[in-house]
């Protein structure tokens, strides 16, 4: 398992980070608990993940995921591993977290603390958060559009101040952002200089063969602000595993929640998704290692985010770490990904 220090931090991390978001959904805790066995026993230090998980989010079940992670955590050495976790934004309902939750500084204080004790463990860190305040397209949305601005979005000073107010207190080591933009990684950037806040470590934005919108803006800024990409949802709800292409109805988080997965219901996926599963094919490679191992190629990618809800896609998924992909190989992803470019996004 290849190891990257984030720019900036002394944080190590492994390439592939074990992403929890099923834990208290689809995995129960003991499952969950065999996972973060089997993940670290192959040499992932790096877990991530969030207050509202498991997804789809519910008041039941909030809070499940970072328990579960928590009751695991304390059986292990702590200063061996890397947690992340996040704290909600505003504007999408869940009103069972703090009567709806907001980026500021009371909600991400009161945040903090409850994450902290559902993880038993007396810092995180890497702090994100979850998606912005403000208004901008994400989670399959594609325009930014002036008219939908939220007017009483806290200003992004406010939320770096209150992040600072945790690293301060030894909450925090690091801080983060998911969901974001070139200008909100310049902005955030720019205040911390000019204010002597938190800079943020870390970006964790959704990455896969068929969405490369990071390359396109997100990629000069990061690298020049040394601001690491974690890439969440690498296989696109399963979609590049190509289980769905030999049976629609297969078990997955697209059969399951049909309306979370709007995001990749776009005219031109199908295609996209037949083309790299037959390129995989045809090289005799598992479709779905393929488009792990490329994520890896990515000279901006520091860690991938993986997700699992069996040991055996687990297995499958860690093992993609092996696996290096050839020059030719990787023209000929570049050459699909020409004819229809990122057509999830």
């Amino acid at each position: 398992m290849q190891m990257k220090t984030l720019p900036g931090t002394d944080l190590t991390v492994s390439s592939l980070c074990l992403g929890t978001m099923t834990y208290g959904e689809q995995n129960t805790e003991n499952q969950a608990h065999a996972q973060l066995d089997f993940a670290r026993s192959h040499g992932i230090n790096f877990i991530d993940t969030a207050e509202m998980y498991p997804v789809p989010a519910n008041g039941k079940t909030q809070g499940l995921t970072e328990s579960y992670v928590g009751s695991w955590l304390k059986q292990q050495p702590r200063d061996q591993l890397i947690v992340a976790t996040k704290v909600a934004g505003p504007n999408r309902g869940m009103e069972w977290i703090r009567g709806g939750p907001q980026l500021t500084r009371g909600h991400i204080l009161a945040a903090c603390d409850a994450s902290l004790l559902r993880l038993n463990t007396d810092y995180i860190d890497l702090y994100q958060l979850h998606w912005p305040a403000r208004h901008v397209p994400m989670f399959g949305q594609t325009y930014y559009e002036p008219s939908q601005e939220y007017p009483d979005a806290p200003e992004l000073h406010a939320q770096l101040a209150a992040l600072k107010e945790l690293v301060d207190q030894g909450k925090v080591r690091y801080v983060g952002v998911s969901n974001e933009t070139p200008w909100g990684v310049m902005a955030m950037t720019r205040l911390a200089e000019q204010y002597q806040l938190p800079r943020i470590a870390t970006i964790q934005n959704v990455y896969n063969l068929i969405n490369r919108t990071y390359d396109y803006g997100l990629a000069e800024v990061c690298h020049r602000e040394q601001v690491s990409l974690l890439a969440y949802s690498p296989l696109a709800f399963g979609l590049l595993s190509g289980k769905y292409l030999h049976d629609a109805k297969a078990d997955g988080r697209m059969t399951r929640f049909a309306n979370f997965g709007q995001r990749y219901l776009k005219p031109q996926v199908p295609a996209a998704i037949a083309a790299f599963t037959a390129l995989a094919e045809r090289h005799q490679i598992n479709p779905a290692q393929m488009a792990l191992a490329w994520l890896q190629s990515r000279w901006y990618v520091a860690s991938t985010i993986i997700g699992a809800t069996t040991m055996a896609q687990l297995a499958e998924n860690i093992a993609s770490s092996q696996l290096t992909l050839s020059d030719s190989l990787l023209a000929e992803i570049e050459a699909i990904h020409r004819l229809s470019p990122s057509p999830a996004q």
